[in-house]
């Protein structure tokens, strides 16, 4: 795997279509958080610290995903539990990206770490 020095290096490796998404998807993080870092090979936001939210691309999909995401309330059931306290949502086009539902559980998200 390509090791990349920056979110922005990252991104441009990516498929046109997956560009498309993290297009949609990182401002919206970055709006909350700031600028990510490249953390195992792909981006990720830290509190603290500790990482929060990491965005990481696939063949057919862009994971959008939270740390400690099976504790951020979900009304829309769009957050898929993983290993140990993680979460993410699998987006495929640009039109999966809601900012406004991801607005909600990026300030959710902080909340856990302050």
């Amino acid at each position: 795997m390509a090791k990349f020095a920056t979110v922005a290096e990252y991104v441009a490796s990516l498929p046109a279509g997956q560009q498309e998404i993290a297009g949609r998807l990182l401002p919206v993080v970055e709006e909350a958080f700031g600028a990510g870092a490249m953390f195992h090979g792909h981006p990720v936001w830290k509190v603290g610290g500790n990482p929060v939210v990491l965005v990481k691309a696939y063949g057919r999909y862009v994971t959008f995903g939270f740390w400690k995401g099976q504790r951020i309330e979900d009304a829309s059931g769009r957050l898929e539990a993983g290993a140990r306290e993680m979460a993410s949502v699998k987006l495929h086009s640009p039109a999966d990206v809601d900012a406004e539902l991801f607005r909600g559980w990026l300030e959710r998200a902080a909340a856990l770490e302050g």
